[in-house]
């Protein structure tokens, strides 16, 4: 399955947060974020002193998929990847990985980190075909499932970006 042609990725604005949330409570129903999680990662994407890069891919007028990290010095941290089911495997989640990591690079961050629910085996392949490896759990990090969190590292995040087209 491939991704459709009308897809397009952009910045994520506060005008998205709506469909955003809708895609979100679908897809993580027990440890959803909330509307007021989005408005403050957004309050800090944009100008001179921007940490965070928040991406929504469309197809037509849809919202599908987002993404977002923030950076912090030489550390950035994936806060978030969703796809819609329907889309699910067709390239879509790397094509935003790469996006975030395009992002650490122009941030300056010498490595990325992030956690990932250890019973979500998909995402996991994706970041260990990017170059994260895992470093540790987090207990019961996701709320109120009570599921632990595999925590990833991944250093270098520009000399991933080049070989970008291998990760699809």
């Amino acid at each position: 399955m491939t991704e459709p042609a009308t897809l397009r990725l952009r910045e994520m604005r506060w005008w998205d947060i709506d469909p955003v949330l809708e895609l979100e409570k679908d897809l993580f129903p027990e440890d959803a974020w909330s509307r007021g999680m989005f408005w403050s990662e957004l309050a800090h994407s944009r100008g001179p002193e921007a940490t965070r890069r928040y991406l929504v891919a469309e197809d037509d007028d849809r919202i599908v998929g987002y993404a977002g990290l923030v950076a912090s010095g030489e550390l950035a941290d994936i806060q978030t990847i969703a796809v819609a089911r329907e889309l699910q495997g067709t390239g879509l989640g790397a094509r935003l990985l790469t996006e975030l990591l395009k992002a650490a690079t122009a941030f300056e961050c010498a490595e990325v980190m992030l956690e990932c629910r250890v019973d979500n085996v998909r995402a996991q392949k994706l970041y260990e075909r990017f170059g994260f490896e895992p470093i540790g759990f987090r207990r019961g990090y996701y709320q109120p499932g009570n599921v632990d969190a595999l925590v990833m590292r991944l250093t270098d995040p520009s000399a991933s970006v080049q070989g970008t087209g291998t990760h699809d």
